[in-house]
C-alpha cells in the first residue's frame, strides 16, 4: 500500500460488527494493482451522519452491512436499479458529491446457487428478513425457486417479505424441514450471538444443502454441524468474495482477475 498521502481514495464499511475481512480483501488489492486507494471499517455511532461524512470528505465509497441496508435508503441520491428492486443497500459510490447507492448481495448470491448447482426444485427454509433477506429471496425468485418460506419471528417483516416474493411466512422453524436451508441473521456471527446454531441439528439432518450468509467466522456453528452431517455447504466467506469483488470494480474501475481475487479472499481470512 503507498504511504498515505493527499490524493488517495479512501473507502469504508459501515456495520455494527465490523470485521477486518473486507478491509484486508480491498487493500490486498490495492496494493497488488498498484491502486491509490486505502479501506477502513468503521461501527458508526450515527449512521446518518456517517453518510453524511461519505459526501462532504469525500469519500469514494462505503461497504453498508446489517443492520443498515435500509436505513441508508433515504440518505442517498440515487438508487440503482439492483439496489431499487429490492430496496435494500449494500454499497454506496460517491461521484463528485452524487451518492448512487448499489447491491452487489444479490449478484453474489445467485452466482453461489448457480455455481453450486443448486436446483430450482428444492424446498427452501430462508431465516431471516432483513436487507439482505430481501437480496436472497430475490435471487431465488429469479432463479426459479417457488418453495420458499420466510422465518422471520417479526411478523409484519416476514410476512411483508414472503408476500413480495410469493412465499410462505412462519414465525419459527418449529421442526420444519427443507432441501435447502439459508441463514441469513447474525446468527453464529463473531459477538454476542457466536455459539448459536441458527438451524438445529434435525433440520440440518434433513437438508441437502446448507448456505450461511455470515461472513465472519466463516465456520460458523451452522456451517461446522452441516459439514459433520456430510451436508453440501455454501459460506459467508464465499459471499463476502464476490460481493466485494464487485464493490472493488465500482470503487476503481479495475476487473481483478479470478486468481487475484482469490488471493484477496484467502488472505483476508487468514
Amino acid at each position: 500500500m503507498p504511504i498515505l498521502n493527499k490524493d488517495m481514495s479512501l473507502c469504508i464499511s459501515l456495520a455494527a460488527r465490523p470485521s477486518n475481512i473486507g478491509t484486508r480483501f480491498h487493500n490486498y488489492l490495492y496494493d497488488l494493482l498498484g491502486l491509490n486507494f486505502v479501506y477502513k471499517a468503521f461501527a458508526p455511532a450515527d449512521i446518518a451522519l456517517a453518510v453524511a461524512g461519505i459526501r462532504g470528505l469525500p469519500i469514494r465509497g462505503a461497504a453498508v452491512s446489517m443492520p443498515y441496508k435500509e436505513a441508508v435508503i433515504p440518505l442517498v441520491d440515487v438508487m440503482d436499479p439492483s439496489a431499487q428492486a429490492i430496496d435494500s443497500v449494500n454499497t454506496i459510490v460517491n461521484n463528485h458529491g452524487v451518492l448512487t447507492a448499489y447491491n452487489t448481495d444479490y449478484i453474489a448470491i445467485a452466482r453461489l446457487l448457480k455455481d453450486h448447482r443448486v436446483p430450482n426444485s428444492h424446498t427452501v427454509l430462508l431465516r431471516g428478513a432483513g436487507g439482505m433477506a430481501k437480496a436472497v429471496a430475490a435471487a431465488l425468485r429469479d432463479a426459479g425457486f417457488t418453495a420458499v418460506t420466510i422465518v422471520a419471528r417479526n411478523e409484519n417483516t416476514g410476512r411483508a417479505l414472503a408476500d413480495l416474493y410469493g412465499f410462505a411466512w412462519q414465525n419459527d422453524v418449529n421442526g420444519s424441514t427443507a432441501d435447502l436451508i439459508i441463514n441469513v441473521t447474525p446468527l453464529g456471527m463473531a459477538g454476542a450471538d457466536e455459539t448459536a446454531q441458527s438451524f438445529d441439528d434435525a433440520t440440518i439432518a434433513a437438508a441437502q444443502v446448507v448456505f450461511d450468509v455470515v461472513a465472519l467466522p466463516s465456520e460458523t456453528p451452522l456451517i461446522s454441524a452441516a459439514r459433520k452431517a456430510e451436508k453440501k455447504v455454501i459460506t459467508g466467506a464465499e459471499v463476502i468474495a464476490i460481493q466485494a469483488e464487485e464493490q472493488f470494480v465500482l470503487y476503481t474501475g479495475v476487473r481483478p482477475s479470478p486468481e487475484q481475487v482469490r488471493e484477496a479472499s484467502e488472505f483476508s481470512r487468514r
